[in-house]
C-alpha cells in the first residue's frame, strides 16, 4: 500500500522522484523519503508527514545525481516515525532499498541478523529485507571478488529473495554500482517506463506519464536490472524473460486536478463521462443487448452457467451488492456476493456450471486477487471487472471488462463505483437476454442507459443543495443510512464514504431491519439518511421514516423531485431524477458522495488522504 519510484538514466533523479512521490501519495502518505547516487556515496532524505514536508527538507538540503529510487509509506511495521520512514539501509550503508509489502518471515530473519552482528534502528521488516540483502553481498564478493560486480549484486539479491516469506515490490540501490538499480515483485505492483538510455521504476503508471508511452509491467516472481542503456528481466524459477513492452494510454489531464480543488470533488464531477466511457461500444440496438468481447466465453459456455460469483472488498463489494440485484432480475441467475478476504480462506462449494467475478478498480488488491488464484486453482471460470489495464488482476483473470473510468486519485472511491454498477448492468443484459429477458425488455434497457450521462449531470445539480445540508449536519459524530432493495447497497456505501474521508460514525442498513435493533440509536443527535426515490416499495420505506420522526430522528432523503410525501416528513430533501428502480443506485450515490465530501471539508479533514487509509490495498 506504498508508491515506489525510481529512476536511471540523465535526468535529474532527485526531481523525477519527488514528482512521482507526489502523483503516488495517495497510496501511502506516513511519510516519504528517497535515496540518491551522489559520488561514491548513497545520500538519503526522509521525512515524516506528507510528500510536500519532505519536497521541504530537500530545498533546505538538495541531493544531486541521475540515480535514485523513493518511497511514499502506509504504515504496516512500526508506528510513524523518521526512523521507520523509507529508504532503508542495509550492512554499512552499500545498500539501500525501498519496499512495498509485508515480510511474513522478519521476526525470525531479524533474530537470525542479529546474531550475525547486525544492528537494526528500525521496527520495519523492510529494514531486514536490506540487511539481508548486504549479508548476501559480503558473502558473494568473499566467494566472487568484485571482477563483475553488477553480477555479484544480482546474486544476492535472489539470494535474499529464496529465504523471504511474504508479499513485496522492491527497488534497491548498491553504492559500489552506481549506475544500476534493481527491482523484484512478488505480490505488490511495479511497472517499468522505458525511454531513451532512461529507465523509471513506479508502482503504478501514474509517476510515468509525460516521461514516457512504453511500459512493462513486471509479474510476479521476476527480477529486473535497470541500467540507462539496459533493461534485464528474469523469472526466478524460468530464468531470461523478453521485455513485453505496452504501451501507456494516459495523458497528464487524466493524473491532475485542474480547477478542482480536490481530486474526489474532480472524480465526482467525472462521472457523466466515466459512465459514457464504460457504455460506449458496448449496446447493440439491433439485437438489443450489450456488447462484451473480452469474457473469453463462447455464448454456449455462458448458457451452461447456472450461478454466479461476485468477489471484492470495500465500495467494489457494494458495486457487487447491485450486481446481485441486477444479475438475479435481469438474467435469472443466482448470484452472492463475497468478500473476498473472506472467500479466499473459506472452501465453499463452487460448481463447475459457476462463473467467478472479481470486481476491482485497481486490479491490485491483495484479497481480491488472492480469492481470484485460489477459484482459478480449483478450475472455475474467473473474470474481472476492473480500471487498470495491465494490473495484476486484469493479466491474470480469464477474461473481463474494463471499466474505462481513467485514474482514480481520490482514496475514497466514486466513479468507479458507478462505472462499475454501469459495467454490471451491461452484464445483467448480456447475460439476461440469453436467458429470459425479451427483445423489447432489452431496448428499453438500453435506452435507459444511453440517457444515464445526461441524467447524471442533471443529478450534480443538487450540490448546491447538499452543501447547505452539509451546513447543518456536519457536527453530528452518529447517522444511520437506510434504503432497500437496489438502495440498500447504496445507504451501505454511503455510509463508507461518510466514515472514510469525514471519520464519523456510520452505518448502512436494509430499512426494514431498522426496528429489528438500531432503531435503539435513533435520537435528536443521530441523523438519518433515508434514499428513497419512487419505486414498488416507497410506501414501506415512508413508514420506517415515520418510525425515526416518532423517536425525534433528524432525516434526510435523497428522494425524486416533487415527492410531496417524503417532503412531508423528512428534515431535509436532496432530489434526483426519477429513474427505473435498477438504475436507481446510479443517480442516488452522487448525492451522498457529494454530502460526505463537504461534512469533511467542514470537519478540516483532507478528503482526498484520509487518515489510517491507502488506495490500493496491496497487503492483506
Amino acid at each position: 500500500m506504498c508508491g515506489i519510484v525510481g529512476y536511471v538514466g540523465f535526468r535529474s533523479a532527485a526531481d523525477f522522484l519527488m514528482e512521482g512521490l507526489h502523483r503516488l501519495e495517495y497510496r501511502g502518505y506516513d511519510s516519504a523519503g528517497i535515496a540518491v547516487q551522489q559520488g561514491d556515496r548513497i545520500v538519503v532524505r526522509r521525512q515524516v508527514g506528507q510528500v510536500q514536508e519532505l519536497s521541504d527538507l530537500l530545498t533546505r538540503k538538495p541531493v544531486s545525481g541521475s540515480v535514485g529510487i523513493g518511497h511514499t509509506r502506509w504504515a504496516t511495521h512500526g508506528e510513524t516515525t523518521e526512523t521507520n520512514c523509507h529508504p532503508h539501509v542495509g550492512g554499512d550503508g552499500h545498500v539501500v532499498v525501498v519496499h512495498n509489502g509485508v515480510i511474513e518471515n522478519h521476526d525470525t530473519l531479524r533474530d537470525w541478523l542479529q546474531q550475525l552482528g547486525y544492528v537494526f534502528h528500525s521496527q520495519t521488516d523492510t529494514e531486514v529485507v536490506a540487511h539481508l540483502i548486504a549479508h548476501h553481498l559480503d558473502e558473494q564478493q568473499r566467494l566472487n571478488g568484485d571482477s563483475d560486480l553488477p553480477a555479484v549484486c544480482l546474486n544476492a539479491v535472489r539470494a535474499a529473495l529464496q529465504q523471504i516469506h511474504g508479499t513485496y515490490g522492491l527497488g534497491i540501490l548498491f553504492r559500489d554500482c552506481p549506475d544500476m538499480i534493481l527491482a523484484a515483485r512478488c505480490g505488490s505492483p511495479l511497472v517499468i517506463g522505458v525511454g531513451d538510455d532512461e529507465y523509471f521504476l513506479a508502482s503504478d503508471s501514474g509517476p510515468l506519464v509525460g516521461y514516457t508511452k512504453e511500459v512493462v509491467y513486471l509479474s510476479d516472481n521476476e527480477l529486473a536490472v535497470l541500467q540507462k542503456d539496459r533493461l534485464q528481466i528474469e523469472h526466478r524459477t524460468t530464468g531470461n524473460v523478453a521485455p513485453a513492452i505496452q504501451t501507456l494510454e494516459q495523458v497528464a489531464s487524466d493524473i491532475e486536478r485542474g480547477d478542482f480543488e480536490h481530486y474526489m470533488l474532480k472524480e465526482i464531477y467525472e462521472q457523466p463521462h466515466t459512465i459514457e466511457n464504460a457504455l460506449r461500444g458496448r449496446l447493440d440496438e439491433d439485437e438489443a443487448t450489450a456488447v462484451i468481447g473480452g469474457l473469453n466465453l463462447t455464448a454456449q459456455q455462458l448458457r451452461q452457467i447456472d450461478r454466479v460469483v461476485l468477489t471484492a472488498c470495500g465500495t467494489s463489494w457494494h458495486a457487487g451488492l447491485v450486481g446481485e440485484y441486477l444479475l438475479e432480475e435481469f438474467a435469472r441467475l443466482p448470484t452472492e456476493v463475497e468478500y473476498a478476504s473472506e472467500l479466499r480462506y473459506r472452501n465453499p462449494p463452487i460448481s463447475d456450471r459457476t462463473l467467478v467475478f472479481a470486481i476491482t478498480q485497481s486490479g491490485e488488491t491483495a484479497d481480491t486477487l488472492a480469492a481470484m488464484r485460489e477459484c482459478r486453482r480449483k478450475g472455475h471460470p474467473t473474470l474481472a471487472i476492473c480500471n487498470v489495464v495491465g494490473s495484476t488482476i486484469a493479466r491474470e483473470a480469464d477474461g473481463g471488462i474494463y471499466l474505462h473510468a481513467g485514474p482514480e486519485i481520490g482514496v475514497a472511491s466514486t466513479k468507479a463505483f458507478t462505472s462499475q454498477v454501469t459495467v454490471l448492468t451491461l452484464l445483467a443484459l448480456y447475460l439476461g437476454r440469453m436467458r429470459h429477458l425479451s427483445h423489447p425488455a432489452g431496448k428499453r434497457i438500453i435506452r435507459q442507459l444511453q440517457e444515464m450521462p445526461e441524467t447524471i449531470e442533471k443529478t450534480l445539480r443538487c450540490h448546491e443543495q447538499v452543501q447547505e445540508i452539509a451546513d447543518r449536519y456536519w457536527q453530528f459524530d452518529n447517522y444511520l443510512y437506510l434504503g432497500r432493495l437496489y438502495n440498500f447497497p447504496v445507504a451501505l456505501e454511503g455510509a463508507l464514504k461518510l466514515k472514510e474521508i469525514s471519520y464519523i460514525h456510520a452505518e448502512g442498513y436494509p430499512a426494514a431491519e431498522m426496528k429489528h435493533g438500531p432503531i435503539a440509536l435513533v435520537d435528536e443527535k443521530t441523523p438519518s439518511v433515508f434514499v428513497i426515490p419512487r419505486g414498488g416499495i416507497h410506501p414501506k420505506v415512508v413508514s420506517n421514516m415515520e418510525e425515526v420522526k416518532a423517536r425525534r430522528g433528524p432525516v434526510i432523503a435523497i428522494a425524486c423531485q416533487d415527492d410531496a410525501e417524503v417532503a412531508r416528513i423528512a428534515d431535509d430533501v436532496i432530489c434526483v431524477p426519477d429513474v427505473e428502480e435498477y438504475l436507481q443506485p446510479l443517480v442516488c450515490a452522487i448525492p451522498l458522495q457529494l454530502l460526505a465530501y463537504h461534512v469533511a471539508l467542514l470537519r478540516g479533514c483532507n478528503v482526498d488522504r484520509p487518515r489510517n487509509l491507502a488506495k490500493s490495498v496491496t497487503v492483506e
